[in-house]
């Protein structure tokens, strides 16, 4: 495989159906240099999330090729689930490993929006590093209303007009495709079925109201238990650990206490270095959750 290696982790809005998650995967041609070492699927979330390493050519194609099969076997019109969505290939972000850059990763982020608008004729929006909009650098604003909202404002304003392809949407939705630094996305899971619970905590702890830095959070109801869903943008300087204990004192201010968490997709060994995965309830930790593992097994 090349010496420069890019991660893509593309989110797919079907965590149920294992025959089109399985179809999708294989859309991945098997003679790239690329590896796709982790697969997520919740079914309540309804939604996957994939994490491919490769060198920057074989990673734009492949996303390509991903992003064109879910089109074909993902109709949100049918689609239900409890995580913000609006596209069968929702999200398709870049970051940057080896021997490659941020502006590397931009430059692919922004030839695979512009080839998805043009020849799937899917609107396709840049975020992240790579947004040419301000509008459009937050994720969260782009998905504000999901789907079902996109379809009646898209083209109304620049906020929902997307950058490439048409400002008309069908049953495939829009794809959301960026370049980022590392994201950690990281779920805990409460002993109780109290989704208000898990909102009030989410709030409480997200940096958009006042909480923790680099913290993005929404509570949710996932296998019939209240969930934190969140994501770590930058674990220098809110790990895993504070986010834990953070949550942990929250719920416990309301007579709860996380159950269990859970990692989707991988992360850098930094950010699990010197932490005990059963001091934050993390059962199921194993080294093929740590990036550097994958990346020693190409290099060698």
């Amino acid at each position: 495989m090349s010496e420069n290696i890019v991660e893509c982790v593309p989110n797919f809005s079907e965590g149920r159906n294992k025959t089109v998650i399985a179809e999708i995967a294989a859309a991945i041609p098997s003679d790239l240099p690329l590896k796709l070492i982790d697969i997520h699927s919740d079914p309540d979330h309804n939604r996957s999330v994939f994490t491919i390493l490769g060198s920057p050519e074989a990673i734009e194609e492949a996303a390509f090729l991903l992003i064109r099969k879910a089109a074909e076997k993902i109709n949100l019109d049918q689609h239900q689930g409890c995580h913000p969505r609006i596209g069968a290939a929702d999200v398709v972000p870049f970051v940057p490993l080896v021997n490659a850059s941020m502006q590397d990763c931009i430059c692919i982020a922004r030839r695979l929006a512009k080839r998805v608008g043009e020849e799937l004729r899917i609107p396709a929006f840049l975020y992240g590093q790579a947004a040419v909009l301000a509008e459009h650098r937050d994720l969260s604003m782009i998905r504000k209303g999901e789907y079902e909202k996109l379809k009646e404002r898209i083209g109304t304003d620049t906020a929902h007009t997307p950058d490439f392809g048409p400002a008309v949407i069908g049953p495939a939705g829009a794809t959301v495709i960026g370049a980022r630094d590392f994201l950690i996305a990281f779920n805990i899971f409460l002993n109780s079925s109290d989704i208000r619970v898990a909102r009030m905590i989410a709030k409480a702890i997200r940096e958009s109201s006042g909480g923790l830095k680099s913290v993005k959070a929404l509570g949710m109801l996932v296998n019939g238990q209240a969930q934190i869903s969140m994501n770590l943008t930058n674990f220098r300087e809110t790990s895993l650990r504070t986010v834990f204990e953070s949550v942990k004192a929250e719920a416990a201010a309301m007579g709860v206490f996380p159950n269990h968490s859970e990692l989707v997709g991988c992360l850098p060994e930094a950010a699990i270095e010197g932490i005990d995965p059963e001091t934050i309830l993390l059962h199921d930790f194993s080294p093929q959750k740590i990036l550097e593992t994958h990346l020693n097994e190409i290099f060698t």
